[in-house]
């Protein structure tokens, strides 16, 4: 019986041994590959930073810009008139910001400067929204902008931004007043040109050749990156039609409920056979679209 007992226990040793020799070969292994380095063939590239976008950087103000007198908006005539992307809390500024970079994505990419902004009758707001796409694009801190007043029947734009004192486009246009004489400073890179009176024969001095040298000479003094003209309601007058050829696009401002289909289609249509038509903002819209989360 002892025999049988110490027989089974040497068997039992030898079995225990051969496990042993068996696991620890591909064990001890293992550990080895894990210490050795990683080697690295001297023929492989070095991988290079992600590149870094800096952002946009203002351009010098320059002599000719620093000369133009500074000017600082009334805050109440802009909250009274809807000038909202001054302030970066108000719910309607993205929406100009928006129509702001798809109208700069169309400029750069066919070398434009120059938008006329008209409606096709009186009330649907063209001029806020001249003032309000302004301000917006004053944001651009690369971008210079010029805003005139151009409805020189009615004009609005310094009642809007409640300008004091504004200036004569009528003397600009007819070459009897300079640059600086007629445009203010906002910031760095916007300047305004309004307009003080009507003019009657307005059609006639857009045409003129006094006026396409006066904004030559606004083009070389000011160098701007994008021109906006307020113009008149197309429908109403000539004005509208009479200096279309001059600029390289339009935007034309409707206003919900009141502009018809009719109307937005005429207007359309003969910008078109005058210029490049951007395309069409509705205007003064009561329905307001979902938040999205934000």
């Amino acid at each position: 019986m002892l025999n049988i007992q110490l027989a089974l226990q040497k068997a039992k040793s030898n079995a225990n041994d051969r496990w042993k020799q068996t696991d620890s070969t591909p064990q001890r292994a293992a550990q080895q590959v894990t210490r050795q380095p990683t080697a690295v063939p001297s023929t492989s590239p070095v991988s290079a930073p992600a590149p870094v976008h800096a952002l946009p950087v203002a351009r010098p103000l320059g002599e000719n810009w620093e000369s133009l007198k500074q000017w600082a908006p009334d805050d109440i005539a802009l909250r009274e008139n809807r000038v909202v992307t001054l302030d970066h809390s108000d719910a309607a500024r993205p929406s100009f910001d928006m129509l702001r970079t798809k109208l700069l994505q169309v400029l750069r990419q066919n070398n434009w400067k120059s938008i006329a902004i008209t409606s096709p009758t009186a009330a649907c707001g063209k001029s806020t929204v001249s003032a309000n796409l302004a301000f917006s694009l004053s944001h651009q801190v690369d971008c210079r902008t010029v805003l005139l007043d151009f409805d020189l029947r009615r004009p609005s734009v310094a009642k809007t931004l409640g300008m004091k004192n504004p200036p004569s486009m009528e003397e600009f246009l007819s070459g009897k007043a300079s640059v600086n004489e007629t445009f203010v400073r906002y910031g760095s890179n916007l300047a305004i040109a309004a307009n003080d009176k009507s003019v009657t024969h307005a059609s006639e001095l857009l045409q003129s050749a006094t006026a396409k040298a006066a904004l030559s000479a606004m083009q070389v003094r000011l160098e701007p990156d994008v021109v906006l003209y307020d113009l008149p309601p197309m429908l109403a007058f000539d004005d509208v039609m009479a200096f279309a050829p001059s600029v390289d696009c339009a935007l034309i401002v409707t206003a919900a409920e009141m502009t018809t289909g009719a109307e937005a289609d005429i207007c359309e249509y003969e910008l078109s056979q005058r210029t490049k038509v951007l395309g069409v903002v509705l205007n003064k819209c009561r329905f307001t679209p979902e938040k999205y989360g934000y």
